[in-house]
């Protein structure tokens, strides 16, 4: 053997078992600066005195020993001098970059801080500022015109052993509209919470942004954008890339390879999920993620309102891949619930851009006609409010301040406690704030958003927090659950089953504070429970093709996560002379 470490390339790892815990050797070629600049296997000053001198780093870092605690701890005092959100988003980027066990442990030293960072709201500014703050490339960009080559570029992606993918083509970049390439933000930052909240490795997840051009103006004339700089090709070319995209990664990872699809158009999100759910493991996380986090908050509603699901009549302020999904899974409860589907269907209304969603009024699509149903037009959402007295809204249009103050004070009229759920992103796309909720409502009102608001305390003292209803509490328990039992096709079941599964780990006291979700600081353990009960409901019903099947699902799941611990060099027989070198330094 070498002198040096023996490893293959790409970030395989051997385990040993060491009593009850796990204890990580790494084997690697790399070497010197080889190894202080691979993200991966970068310690930084916790680097051992051997472990430098087998690895040739010895003299390329400063003497001092540091823990990763100490590291986590300096991050944590750069982060406080930035001056900015988007500042923060980067000084984080570029420690992911750095040193990525470091990055994930400092996400999980206070994930309800910097989750608001690498994900909403943040990161839709990062996307919109992505040619300016662009320093080192992330994951795979594929262009319209790799059409017959995308087998052969993923073929450049170090890792083979890839479980998750995350792709986006950047024309609905959450309620910003088409950033185009700079969209590929989006993947990034749900690809870093797979690991920060459901512990999927790092190396087995993939960011692919699909590049056909963007019909954005402002950034084709900008001459920082990263993109292609022409108008978005659709049509035939776009599905055969699509197509070519899906073949080559199921060909490549596997058939049980997860591929999720992120921030498509609505033109695009509803006819490629139907193309490819029945022959792809994969799902739409605009429509059936939001729709599980939705529903979850709902759930957990009818514990305040003393209900049931079929007992309400909700109205959406919106009718695109969010409220088409939400209303989807919406009447699948009510079903579970012993309603007839057609009457589940007539308890949900749509309002879009053009009014109430009526039936006889022109052009809707195939996804609206379902949700029509025989009412005069109505072209104002607060008419339709006083109308139909819903028990429910729910905003995901992107449309800020859509729930205006007499449509609060309305639904607080004639609901003792009235559901309002105020769910598009970012921030200053949000229909109210959760002031204005918990406010105009005297406090009555039950409130769920889709980015964070501040805790708001009440005339009479009371201090309620609001619920953020997140996709992050869904799609990484989803997505480990699916890859640790390998389902290869995800239907609505499982996002129903996650839904409820979420809505049960909501305590009592969460539900008095305000909060229809668990705490964001255990959100690792809420998506283990998801994976774990995912996993019970697919070999229950015969959608798991993992044999044979583990005995202890919860231990399994332990078994596939990810560990921010820093991993042990293993060191060969080579030793340096012990007087060949002396050393001072200082342990911390």
């Amino acid at each position: 053997m070498a002198h040096g470490l023996v490893r293959r390339e790409s970030v395989d790892t051997e385990m040993h078992k060491s009593g009850d815990k796990r204890k990580t050797f790494v084997f690697t070629k790399k070497r010197g600066y080889d190894v202080t600049r691979n993200p991966h296997l970068n310690k930084g000053m916790a680097f051992t005195l051997e472990e430098r001198l087998q690895l040739g780093t010895h003299g390329l870092l400063p003497p001092c020993f540091i823990s990763q605690d100490v590291q986590v701890m300096r991050v944590h005092k750069n982060y406080a001098m930035r001056k900015d959100d988007l500042d923060r988003y980067v000084f984080l980027m570029a420690l992911q970059d750095r040193n990525e066990k470091l990055f994930y442990r400092v996400l999980l030293s206070d994930i309800e801080r910097f989750m608001p960072i690498i994900y909403t709201p943040t990161v839709g500014l990062a996307c919109q500022q992505y040619g300016l703050i662009f320093s080192r490339p992330r994951g795979l960009f594929v262009t319209i015109h790799d059409r017959g080559h995308i087998a052969t570029i993923l073929q450049n992606w170090p890792e083979k052993d890839i479980k998750a993918v995350c792709v986006t083509d950047g024309e609905r970049i959450l309620g910003l509209g088409d950033l185009g390439c700079n969209g590929m933000g989006i993947p990034v930052g749900k690809l870093a919470l797979y690991t920060a909240c459901g512990g999927m490795p790092p190396q087995q997840c993939l960011p692919v942004l699909l590049d056909v051009g963007t019909d954005n103006e402002t950034l084709l004339k900008d001459p920082l954008y990263i993109g292609l700089r022409h108008k978005r090709i659709r049509g035939q070319a776009y599905d055969e890339l699509l197509d070519e995209f899906m073949k080559a990664v199921s060909d490549r990872y596997g058939m049980d390879c997860l591929i999720q699809f992120e921030d498509f158009a609505n033109v695009n999100a509803f006819r490629l999920l139907s193309k490819y759910r029945n022959k792809y493991c994969t799902f739409n996380d605009d429509i059936q993620g939001t729709a599980a986090v939705a529903v979850a908050g709902l759930l957990a509603s009818l514990r305040i309102t003393k209900s049931k699901m079929c007992d309400h009549t909700i109205v959406f302020q919106g009718a695109g891949e969010a409220a088409m999904g939400i209303a989807e899974l919406i009447t699948m409860a009510m079903e579970k619930e012993g309603l007839p589907k057609d009457e589940c269907i007539k308890k949900i209304w749509m309002v879009d851009s053009k009014g109430l969603i009526v039936k006889g009024r022109d052009n809707l699509t195939h996804e609206k006609e379902r949700f029509a149903h025989e009412h005069p037009p109505m072209k104002s959402l607060e008419d339709v409010v006083k109308e139909l007295k819903p028990t429910a809204i729910i905003g995901v249009a992107a449309v800020a301040g859509a729930f205006t103050e007499q449509i609060i004070r309305d639904m607080a009229s004639f609901n003792e406690r009235p559901i309002i759920f105020a769910l598009s992103n970012p921030t200053s796309k949000a229909e109210c704030t959760a002031e204005q909720c918990y406010t105009l409502t005297e406090g009555r009102g039950i409130f769920a958003s889709g980015s964070p608001f501040d805790p708001v305390t009440l005339p009479d003292g009371r201090t309620l927090y609001p619920g953020q209803g997140n996709n992050a509490y869904i799609f990484p328990g989803v997505g480990l659950g699916v890859i640790a039992c390998t389902v290869r096709h995800i239907g609505e079941d499982i996002f129903l089953t996650a839904a409820e599964a979420l809505a049960q780990l909501v305590t009592e006291k969460d539900l008095d504070e305000g909060r229809l979700y668990p705490s964001l600081c255990s959100i690792g353990e809420v998506s283990f429970k998801l994976a774990v009960q995912i996993m019970e409901y697919a070999y229950k019903h015969n959608q798991a093709t993992l044999r044979p099947e583990p005995s202890d699902k919860e231990a399994f799941v332990r078994s596939l996560t990810y560990s921010t611990d820093y991993d042990e060099f293993v060191v060969d027989s080579y030793r340096w002379p012990e007087d060949s070198v002396t050393v001072q330094s200082c342990k911390l």
